[in-house]
Formats: C-alpha cells, sequence, structure tokens
C-alpha cells in the first residue's frame, strides 16, 4: 500500500526549479517537483518518498488531513484496546 500526504509549498527557489520546500505538521522538507507545472508558494501538493506526485485544493488537502488525523485517533484507541485486553 502506497500513501501520499497534504503538504503546503513553502518556498520555491529559482536556483533548485526541480524541488520546492512543503510543510506537513509543522515539519518542513524539500520534494522533487519534475512531475508537475511549475509550483507557486501556498499550492497543495501530495507527497510521496519525496516526489510531489500531483496537486490538490487546499479544501481536498485539509479533508485529507482530517482523515489521516482520525485514522491515526482509531489506530491508537485499538493499540489500547489490545493492551488492556492483554492484560
Amino acid at each position: 500500500m502506497c500513501l501520499a500526504i497534504p503538504a503546503r509549498v513553502v518556498d520555491c527557489d529559482a536556483a533548485t526549479p526541480d524541488t520546492v520546500k512543503v510543510e506537513v505538521a509543522g515539519v518542513r522538507r524539500r520534494v522533487h517537483v519534475g512531475l508537475l507545472d511549475p509550483l507557486a508558494v501556498g499550492d497543495w501538493v501530495l507527497v510521496h518518498v519525496g516526489f510531489a506526485i500531483s496537486r490538490l485544493d487546499e479544501a481536498e488537502a485539509a479533508r485529507t488531513l482530517q482523515f489521516l488525523a482520525t485514522l491515526g485517533a482509531t489506530f491508537e484507541q485499538e493499540l489500547d484496546d489490545m493492551r488492556r485486553d492483554s492484560e
């Protein structure tokens, strides 16, 4: 299974046109953008293993991030339940 995470473009450096800096949950890193048309600060992209693989709008990014947060909370609750049941 593959997972792509929505990220907001926070910096575009003309000196490195094949990469941009993105932010996800306060973490910033450079990703390769050679698969996409030029991006601008504020654009949203889906990032998979260091590559921006598609654009998405802010509303879709927000829905996806909320869904991922819900998955994480559900997973943590299931782990807690399993720990409690094994005692």
